[in-house]
């Protein structure tokens, strides 16, 4: 986002933002657990009609064929809070990608920050990767995934393609097929590049386009602060609610060690990889880039999309952490696309317990194998709700992983996954922030008087 374009809120405005944030997000927890003690209460003691009523007028999803006839309130303000960041995906990776392109005279800076993102992305990978296969191992051997998959019933597959797929997808043969539909994000940076380039290329022969891409960017400035601002806390709290109301405990008992080794390997990167990753590259505290990104993993944690937080994400990492216009407009998309390291960790340990519970011998050569699907395979995958079961089964079926047991396990990871896919998306766009803040900090283009303030 260009300077002149950037209508910064006040340091208090940002700050009340985060409190607000914070708030929200407790009271989300504090009645979403009340109405989970609710829903099993009145279901355990047989007034599942009860339950029915308050679920039809307050969470169900009036978009499927159980809601057609439901009120769903809370499911739409939630719904229309991620509409409303969803909107601007498109237009604002590709109006900021080319204009921090527009900006770039040296290529070489180009290629720089190009190596350096693609360097800092692997290297988060690959320790988030280890910490996975280092958890899954231990829970393993220990013998928390030695469950017996049983019973019957079918489940939806999710639609599985070769991983390499994704270099051909980075590419488009139709501009207007990327332009209408946010799941190509890795062609919108690779159209933002190329017409970035060709605009710096041509220089003054044209103006008009980039004065058009210049008032694009104006507008969804003014656009993302309204939402974010005015209507972030409440979509914080409908968002975290409806989850507690919607997925009852009945979806966590199953697999309890699935959900609890995900949590603690998402949870070492986080309090340990990420901090190391940002002091040894910079020297900088890194304590206060996790202050000052906790309201990006709310917003992240809510929606369960690195997409509906990328909006937040840009604002914060030029406006608080002093990154760089051309470093954050590059970084933060891409890493979007191609850098998912809660959902590699996901992928591992879910693809261990399926393994296991299917019958499936697990050793370490199968893991390093699972690990380099799971990198593979995250690779363009959406920033969506749901879209790392896409993964997954991409994962199993390249592990071979096929007999009946095996799908029934698939489906019970889908039922209970939402938890998880909610906590590793915020570890998605905090990687993502780390990495775009080394870059900067290499390119000596980031303010450390305000990253520090």
């Amino acid at each position: 986002m260009t300077s002149e374009a950037l209508a910064s809120k006040p340091k208090q405005d940002v700050n009340s933002l985060a409190r607000r944030m914070a708030i929200a997000l407790i009271a989300g927890l504090g009645i979403g657990a009340l109405l989970l003690f609710l829903r099993e209460n009145l279901i355990t003691n047989g007034h599942q009609e009860t339950w029915n009523i308050i679920n039809n007028l307050f969470f169900q999803d009036i978009s499927t064929e159980e809601g057609k006839n439901a009120i769903g309130l809370f499911y739409i303000i939630g719904q229309l809070f991620i509409n409303c960041l969803q909107l601007i995906i498109v237009p604002m990776i590709f109006s900021s990608i080319a204009l921090a392109m527009c900006e770039i005279s040296d290529t070489k800076k180009l290629g720089r920050i190009s190596g350096k993102t693609l360097l800092g992305f692997l290297t988060t990978s690959i320790v988030a990767l280890i910490v996975a296969i280092i958890c899954g191992f231990i829970t393993y051997h220990l013998g928390f995934f030695n469950v017996s998959i049983t019973g019957s019933g079918t489940t939806e597959v999710a639609s599985s393609s070769n991983p390499l797929m994704v270099i051909l997808d980075a590419v488009p043969n139709n501009i207007g097929t990327v332009m209408v539909t946010n799941g190509r994000v890795l062609s919108i940076v690779f159209l933002g590049v190329v017409v970035g380039l060709c605009i710096n290329q041509l220089g003054d022969k044209i103006l008009v386009l980039k004065n058009i891409l210049h008032d694009i960017n104006n507008i969804i400035v003014v656009f993302l602060n309204f939402v974010i601002f005015k209507f972030g806390p409440v979509a914080v709290f409908v968002l975290i609610t409806r989850t507690f109301a919607v997925y009852g405990i009945e979806h966590l008992k199953p697999a309890f060690a699935y959900l609890g080794t995900v949590t603690i390997a998402s949870t070492l990167c986080l309090i340990f990889s990420y901090p190391l990753f940002i002091y040894l590259n910079t020297k900088l505290n890194p304590i206060t880039f996790m202050k000052k990104m906790g309201k990006v993993a709310l917003l992240a944690v809510s929606a369960a999309s690195s997409a509906a937080a990328l909006s937040l994400n840009l604002k914060t990492t030029q406006e608080e952490l002093g990154i760089s216009e051309d470093v954050a407009s590059f970084v933060l998309p891409l890493g979007m696309t191609i850098n998912m390291n809660g959902t590699a960790i996901m992928q591992v340990v879910g693809t261990i317990f399926i393994a296991a519970s299917s019958g499936y011998e697990v050793t370490i050569p199968n893991m390093l194998v699972i690990a380099a699907l799971a990198l593979l395979a995250s690779v363009g995958t959406p920033s969506a709700p749901g879209s790392s079961m896409i993964v997954l089964f991409t994962v199993i079926s390249g592990m071979g992983y096929t007999n009946d047991a095996t799908l029934i396990a698939y489906a019970l990871i889908i039922a209970i996954n939402r938890p998880m896919d909610m906590y590793t998306t915020a570890l998605n766009v905090i990687g993502d922030a780390a990495t775009a803040l080394v870059v900067s900090h290499s390119e000596k283009t980031l303010d450390v008087d305000v990253y520090n303030s």
